[in-house]
């Protein structure tokens, strides 16, 4: 073989291993892939059969081990899955608890985690039927899970959540009764990870709950950015609402939004997802 083949060898072998990673970082995202309600084209050029392929590349570029979904319906769950088959989907519709509406959906990479326990409730008054709370426009959820990293060996859990819209009491109410049950299912002080769209800016009052007990990749990641995330489509200012918090890692080495183009498709959602690297 000439010098310039094996040269040729070597690069193409090193592109294809990907960059080197510690077994104990974990990769976390958070992506709103905007509902699509009943396959119709209410987002015009912005439709879901427009944007699917890129959501399943920028998926295949960042390779998360976790990410929580928000906005998720059921026709969507299912190109996920066709798509995407190292991955598996938690999550339950939040109308009935079962298939119908937006689903609150955990995906993990099925070889370097593990899937040992999940479930859904309800940010409400009645957590454990489906049901809308205090002020809310909508019925809101969380989806937790605990995970082993196969990697590393360490446990942790993981809560997806979307934070109503409108109401400011059930914005409050959800973020106080998710911080209730992670204290419940989390005595041991496991790794913790909260995911979600919060529908509130960093200045919101409702992020006080979380102070003094968990911390905001964005804020205190190594290497960090300050781009909004939820862009509705446009090029207008975008707003920071999509938060990935933690506890109990050792070190958060980096958090970025990712608004690179996949596809040439310009928008793969109206929010960008948000993405973090965590290491036990």
């Amino acid at each position: 073989m000439t010098i310039l083949a094996c040269l040729l060898s070597a690069c193409s072998a090193e592109s294809l291993a990907g960059p080197a990673v510690s077994k104990n970082e974990l990769c976390v995202v958070s992506f709103n892939v905007r509902s699509d309600i009943d396959g119709k084209f209410s987002d015009g050029d912005n439709s879901w059969c427009y944007r699917q392929d890129a959501s399943d590349a920028m998926i295949k570029d960042i390779r998360p081990d976790v990410c929580g979904m928000q906005e998720v319906r059921p026709h969507q769950l299912y190109d996920l899955e066709e798509a995407l088959p190292n991955y598996r989907f938690i999550g339950v519709g939040r109308d009935d608890g079962v298939n119908k509406g937006e689903r609150m959906m955990v995906m993990f990479n099925i070889k370097t985690v593990k899937l040992l326990d999940w479930g859904t409730y309800w940010l409400s008054e009645t957590p454990d039927i489906p049901s809308k709370g205090w002020d809310a426009a909508y019925p809101r959820t969380a989806t937790w899970a605990k995970f082993r990293h196969t990697p590393s060996g360490k446990e942790f859990f993981f809560v997806n959540t979307h934070l109503d819209h409108r109401g400011a009491q059930a914005k409050k109410n959800g973020l106080l009764l998710i911080w209730d049950r992670i204290a419940q299912m989390n005595p041991e002080g496991l790794p913790l990870i909260l995911t979600g769209d919060f529908n509130v800016t960093p200045s919101d009052d409702a992020l006080k709950i979380l102070e003094g007990k968990m911390q905001s990749a964005r804020v205190v990641a190594e290497d960090s950015d300050d781009k909004g995330s939820f862009n509705g489509f446009s090029d207008g200012p975008r707003k920071i609402i999509d938060y990935i918090y933690f506890s109990n890692f050792s070190r958060c080495k980096d958090f970025k939004v990712i608004d690179k183009t996949y596809k040439k498709v310009p928008y793969i959602s109206d929010h960008y997802p948000i993405r973090t690297c965590l290491e036990f």
